[in-house]
């Protein structure tokens, strides 16, 4: 039952905030804080009763929990997690209480009813990371889409509204779209074996048309890459992160946005192996797309949160790039960019926060020479760009270096051009850092350093970040049962030139063309 308290906790504390927040604002930031503690505690436990590797000997799960909810749809509450769902339910939790934290004294009004939509839009993401019903899977991906909006509607800036709407529309056409690749996939897997089903170690067996395959692959990933975002259906995130508040900011680039990513390694590729690796080449080249275009739309802004919004599209693009490069480096890479990139551009936007509840702008041309008045939020400013940018011995550098290291076996010139992403993330994070923090001073006006509790909020995630940099092997154990069932294996007479992933044949139906398969990369680390 641990797994459904991990659900159950978040929901909770957030009714129970909304609740206090109406007579005692203070209270109700304490509770939303312990609920979190509480869930990371349980979260932790469960890490801890892995065996060597992240998994108990045997199991594909280290903890599951099924109970009928629909019979007569196949519709059961079906929870599951592996090493990989472990890592990215740890990130959830820590980083809602660092966007609690942050969020301390800028939110003043409805304080209640914000820590309710907050802690609601970690409960859809944890829904999401342990759904092994696809039924249930869809219904917390809907239900992150609520709350955010409002986050960003009531509590963000000028323009909250409207990028409210366009967040809203964007992701729930993306939703709809893999709404009905489900209820395909749903009815196709029914119709063939007469067990008609939503849950996904079920649906893992069916066998597909070539034809099918592809347009219900097209449906999955229509929802994930617009949620990723991939170029060129990421129109809607800079507006979101810009009106955002500090924790929407957060929260989207932290969690909501490796939602997208976590669908096509838990579902994409395991579900449509052969047609995921047909697509591969074009889906890469829309990650290194996404590396340099949001490069370069990064240098040319002139606000600190938009420039951050697009450094999200660029660092993500690497994600992409090594989920369909199929070789276990890369995908160990990926995943250790899931979680740098959640805390050090997480921390980005803290600090861009914390500028514009000081000096009440966003904008560069109106900034400068902060250092010399606010030199520790310099100081983990530059961090934090050092750290995005890819220094080695960070978080950040671990994961992209694994990344474009993988993805080179499978597509050298792709490759080549992605490592140009290093050179641009240099170039806009420290143009960033020159235009804010040094040359001449734009404003006269006093601004108060960083506090106390900003400064051991932003001290845990530099922590953290040097700790992956530095030691990357338990994050590296604990995911590998997840994602070597994934990586794209050689073609063997054995099984007729189809393409092995997880364990068993693709599920393509017999007579359809083998596809061709890259060379094997290295084993990577294990």
């Amino acid at each position: 039952m641990i797994i459904v308290g991990i659900l159950v906790i978040p929901f909770l504390g957030g009714v129970l905030a909304w609740l206090l927040g109406r007579r005692d604002q203070q209270a109700c930031r304490w509770v939303a804080l312990a609920a979190l503690l509480a869930d990371l505690a349980f979260i932790l436990s469960l890490w801890s009763q892995c065996g060597d590797g992240g998994h108990k000997e045997g199991a594909r799960w280290l903890a599951e929990f099924k109970w009928t909810w629909i019979a007569p749809f196949g519709i059961s509450i079906h929870l599951g997690a592996d090493g990989l769902t472990i890592l990215l339910l740890l990130l959830a939790a820590f980083l809602g209480m660092v966007a609690i934290a942050v969020s301390w004294n800028e939110i003043r009004e409805k304080v209640g009813f914000f820590h309710f939509n907050l802690m609601l839009v970690l409960t859809g993401v944890m829904g999401v990371f342990l759904s092994l019903d696809l039924f249930l899977f869809y219904v917390f991906w809907e239900l992150m889409l609520v709350p955010m909006y409002f986050l960003i509607s009531i509590w963000g800036h000028e323009y909250r509204v409207y990028a409210a709407v366009k967040f809203f529309i964007f992701t729930q056409l993306g939703g709809l779209f893999m709404l009905v690749a489900v209820l395909g996939l749903y009815f196709v897997h029914g119709r063939s074996t007469g067990d008609y089903t939503f849950d996904y170690t079920a649906l893992l067996t069916t066998r597909l048309d070539a034809g099918v395959a592809f347009w219900l692959m097209m449906g999955f990933l229509m929802a994930f890459f617009v949620k990723l975002p991939a170029v060129p259906l990421h129109t809607w995130l800079p507006d979101a992160h810009t009106e955002a508040p500090t924790a929407g900011s957060i929260l989207l680039a932290g969690l909501l946005l490796k939602t997208g990513a976590y669908g096509i390694i838990r579902f994409v590729l395991p579900l449509f192996p052969v047609m995921s690796r047909a697509v591969a080449p074009v889906a890469m080249a829309l990650g290194v797309a996404g590396i340099l275009y949001g490069a370069m739309l990064a240098f040319s802004q002139k606000d600190v949160k938009r420039l951050i919004a697009y450094t999200s599209v660029s660092h993500l693009g690497f994600v992409l790039l090594g989920v369909f490069a199929g070789t276990r480096t890369a995908l160990q890479g990926s995943i250790i960019l899931i979680i740098a990139h959640g805390l050090s551009t997480g921390g980005l936007f803290a600090v861009a926060g914390a500028l514009q509840e000081r000096l009440k702008t966003r904008k560069m041309d109106s900034l400068g020479g902060l250092w010399a008045v606010m030199p520790r939020m310099g100081g983990v400013a530059l961090f934090f760009c050092l750290a995005s940018l890819g220094l080695p011995g960070l978080a950040n550098f671990v994961g992209e270096f694994l990344v474009l290291a993988g993805s080179y076996a499978a597509n050298p010139a792709l490759t080549v051009l992605a490592s140009v992403g290093f050179v641009a993330s240099a170039v806009y994070s420290l143009w960033f850092i020159y235009r804010v923090f040094h040359g001449p001073r734009q404003s006269e006006s006093g601004a108060a350093d960083l506090d106390l509790r900003e400064m051991a909020v932003f001290g845990i995630m530099i922590a953290l970040i040097v700790a992956i940099g530095l030691w990357p092997q338990p994050i590296l154990d604990t995911a590998a049962p997840a994602l070597e069932s994934l990586e794209y294996k050689k073609a063997s007479p054995a099984n007729g030139g189809a393409l092995e992933v997880t364990g068993r044949t693709a599920n393509v139906e017999p007579g359809a063309r083998p596809l061709k398969t890259v060379q094997e990369a290295p084993d990577g680390i294990k």
